[in-house]
């Protein structure tokens, strides 16, 4: 079953619409501008086409009464950025490599890693939530489902090794807008 969309907060509206439509390749495709639900504010809620129909928004709060709040997904529960994340399909390696290309154009620092069944880039948005760009370059098994199970079943499972590549490119400083 495919989603509808995906929602977050932002601190920063403008830089997360660039971020997404220049960075990342969406399309803004819809705008609410709603009363909260408590009634107490407004929120600005907008939708970006992620490339398939599929909808990413982002909610830009107004209302005095909602506690500061960090934004980022991961960080703001106190884990590292890379725990909770948004992951996007990228259909070859062709494509991977096109999104890295614009990131890094574009300021923004990309993590690769091959993780021997999919190839993955990462990326931050304004807010600190970590995006990623991923196609599977191999189809998964009846095998892979079993090694899951079995993992799920163990107290301590065995580690897979290191990425067989892994590497972070870091953007030049100047180009970040």
């Amino acid at each position: 079953m495919s989603f509808h969309h995906i929602a977050i907060a932002t601190r920063d509206l403008d830089a997360t619409h660039r971020f997404y439509t220049e960075a990342m390749g969406f399309r803004l495709v819809k705008g609410d501008a709603v009363p909260t639900l408590e009634q107490s504010g407004w929120a600005k809620h907008l939708f970006y086409d992620t490339g398939n129909g599929e909808l990413f928004a982002v909610w830009e709060l107004h209302d005095d009464t909602l506690p500061d709040f960090d934004a980022a997904i991961s960080r703001g529960l106190g884990l590292p950025t890379w725990v909770n994340h948004l992951a996007f399909a990228a259909p070859d390696l062709e494509t991977i490599e096109a999104h890295k290309q614009r990131l890094l154009g574009l300021g923004h620092d990309v993590i690769e890693v091959d993780h021997g069944w999919c190839y993955s880039i990462y990326a931050n948005d304004p807010n600190g939530t970590m995006v990623e760009f991923c196609c599977s370059t191999r189809a998964l098994t009846d095998a892979d489902a079993d090694e899951a199970a079995q993992m799920l079943e163990a107290e301590q499972p065995e580690l897979s090794p290191a990425p067989a590549f892994y590497a972070v490119h870091e953007a030049s400083a100047a180009r970040v807008s």
